[in-house]
């Protein structure tokens, strides 16, 4: 029996993945044991034991991307967080390792390495981030979502997957009639009209201020021009919104757990672009207008770049959105026929079986060290 060590953490864009794959092992290898590794300070304390998967956490090892006091720390908490790490791997005798990237995963790439346990890097975003540019030195396999990532391993194979999606985002996509199938079923879920357009507008799990501010401003035009919208704000931040929007068509929610019954529902989507939420998006051919988070590495903005080059979302820089600019460029995307057009170039650019090949790739690799 194979067991299987999943590395991964901090936020939804590191745990989803983590998870589609995890449940894609289960379900197309029955027996074979699967593991999660994280921190104790990110969202997979709540949202990994919830989806069935076991969860084994190590000490978060940020890692400094310029001069600080922290830096002269750094390799004791390294040592400790990987012995953590190797701790973990021996105890359940671990065939294999995938890293999703995340504080959490140098620490279980270098226990691995050293116990010369295969390792598989799935690099989520277009530009790759610190910890898996180290795993990619001796990863037996580097899978990425985007083909166009500058990432490769270095002794191993580079393949392109896609982005590993929940089973209920697979399933939605290839239903006969599409998500509009569940159109009726969604719009009781929200109290909404299934026939009056919908707009989606969502910070990803920990919710963007900057978008919430926005479209509260924007709330009283978007129900003027006759759009309702379900507004994900993230958790605690909702009220504000709430209160500027009391329209019964102005949906407020702080966080959505089955983020696919908005997709379901909506005819444009409003958010950051993350690598997941692109991939979701693009899957089920959802127009899109994306937001870039403008920190980090810029890599959202390269995650939206196949999707929007292909016409199915347009890119709104963070500094740029406004209310005006929900007037003058959003609200008229919902006249004439620009929706259907962007969904028809939307649809099939991720595809959808990333999570299967991920598993696949795995137990190929446990067979051969067993």
């Amino acid at each position: 029996m194979a067991t299987i060590v999943l590395a991964g953490g901090g936020t939804a864009g590191h745990i989803n993945p983590l998870l589609a794959t995890a449940n894609a092992i289960v379900e197309e290898y029955p027996g074979t044991q699967v593991l999660a590794v994280g921190t104790d300070a990110g969202l997979e304390t709540t949202l990994v034991p919830a989806a069935g998967v076991p969860l084994e956490t190590i000490p978060r090892v940020p890692l400094p991307r310029s001069m600080s006091l922290d830096i002269p720390k750094l390799p004791w908490r390294i040592r400790s967080a990987t012995m953590a790490a190797g701790s973990i791997l021996d105890r359940h005798k671990a065939d294999v390792v995938i890293g999703f990237g995340g504080y959490v995963s140098t620490p279980v790439y270098l226990a691995a390495r050293k116990r010369k346990i295969p390792v598989i890097v799935h690099e989520g975003n277009a530009r790759p981030g610190m910890a898996n540019k180290l795993g990619a030195r001796f990863a037996t396999t580097v899978a990425l979502t985007f083909p166009s990532t500058p990432l490769r391993a270095s002794k191993g194979i580079t393949v392109s997957v896609g982005l590993p999606l929940k089973r209920a985002i697979e399933k939605l996509a290839s239903r006969p009639g599409g998500r509009r199938a569940l159109r009726r079923d969604a719009a009781a879920r929200f109290g909404l009209d299934p026939a009056q357009p919908v707009m989606l507008v969502t910070g990803g799990s920990s919710g963007a201020q900057h978008l919430n501010e926005v479209f509260a401003e924007a709330a009283a035009d978007l129900r003027a021009a006759g759009i309702q919208v379900i507004h994900v704000t993230g958790k605690g931040k909702e009220e504000a919104v709430r209160q500027a929007a009391p329209d019964a068509g102005y949906v407020v929610l702080d966080y959505l757990t089955d983020m696919e019954s908005a997709y379901a529902l909506c005819d444009l989507a409003v958010s950051r672009s993350g690598a997941g939420m692109v991939a979701e998006l693009s899957a089920l051919g959802i127009p899109a207008v994306f937001v870039p988070l403008p920190v980090g590495n810029g890599e959202q903005a390269l995650n939206a770049r196949d999707v929007v080059n292909a016409g199915g979302a347009t890119l709104i820089d963070n500094k740029n959105l406004t209310a005006d600019k929900v007037r003058s460029q959003i609200i008229p995307l919902f006249d004439g026929a620009s929706l259907d057009v962007m969904s028809e170039r939307s649809q099939g650019i991720s595809p959808l079986n990333a999570a299967s090949r991920l598993a696949g790739i795995a137990m190929h690799l446990a067979e051969a060290v067993r």
